[in-house]
């Protein structure tokens, strides 16, 4: 009789299960907490020593080295080679200044809001553009029984809100021939600009008169007018905007509110420092 062979060890290796799943998952939590607490204390010092933050941290130098390292590869942090401190990282301050300039712009804008409601009697709203959404950050909602209403955080499509497109209109042709390169262009109504010369067309009307309009084109029944809002380097970071039931915006309304809402944008461009 023949002897019979062993069975092929690659045939009996295991398949990585829930378990390595969850180890795995844990462990890059693991590490992001460890690198966000050093990014604490590096942030709280004026340059501070590799074994300092080690003892401070708790953690293994050989570990903190291994952290910092990443964080820098990212910006986070900074290494000074003659004195050997670990500093903020550029990155670091262009987050944190990012949160302090959308806190501001949230604090600045409400009287601006609550002005734009009552002039028009529909929602306000400010909206910034975040990776080809539009983020709502703020809102004052009209006294109608029937009104537009956007949660903060909200997402929406760049290509079919009236900021999106406000937005939108302030960018190079290149860069928006980028923005949608790799991202298709949905069609929410027979009114959406679903197509790159569809919108490219409506960018060119809105920088000539100055204000967009979502003309139902995400939502039937819904009609919306935007501006863009300027920093000091003039590049437009938000949009502020009126929406409400197409019945009660209807042309003649959308002619009279435009140059208000833009009027609005442009008031508050002025009071954050900006510029157009």
């Amino acid at each position: 009789m023949a002897d019979e062979k062993p069975p092929r060890q690659d045939h009996l290796r295991a398949r990585p299960g829930r378990k390595a799943n969850e180890n795995a998952a844990h462990s890059s939590v693991q590490v992001l907490d460890r690198s966000l607490k050093l990014l604490e204390l590096v942030a709280g010092g004026d340059g501070a020593a590799l074994t300092d933050l080690a003892d401070q941290s708790g953690m293994a130098p050989s570990t903190v080295h291994r952290l910092l390292t990443a964080l820098s590869g990212h910006g986070m942090v900074a290494h000074d080679a003659e004195t050997g401190a670990w500093t903020i990282g550029l990155k670091a301050f262009e987050i944190g200044n990012a949160f302090l300039r959308f806190r501001k712009l949230g604090t600045i804008s409400r009287p601006f809001l609550k002005q734009l409601m009552e002039r028009s009697g529909e929602t306000a709203n400010i909206g910034i553009e975040d990776g080809g959404d539009v983020v709502f950050i703020s809102q004052v909602e009209s006294h109608a029984p029937m009104r537009a209403f956007f949660r903060p955080g909200r997402r929406g499509p760049v290509h079919a809100s009236g900021i999106g497109k406000a937005i939108l209109s302030t960018w190079s042709q290149p860069a928006i021939e980028s923005l949608f390169a790799s991202r298709p262009l949905p069609r929410f109504t027979e009114n959406t600009r679903d197509t790159l010369p569809r919108l490219l067309t409506d960018l060119a009307a809105i920088r000539t008169r100055g204000f967009s309009v979502d003309d139902e084109e995400h939502t039937l029944g819904m009609r919306c007018l935007a501006a863009p809002i300027f920093n000091e380097y003039g590049e437009a970071i938000a949009g502020i905007s009126v929406s409400g039931p197409a019945v009660r915006l209807q042309d003649g309304r959308l002619e009279e509110l435009g140059p208000v809402v833009k009027a609005a944008a442009d008031g508050l461009t002025r009071a954050i420092g900006g510029q157009r």
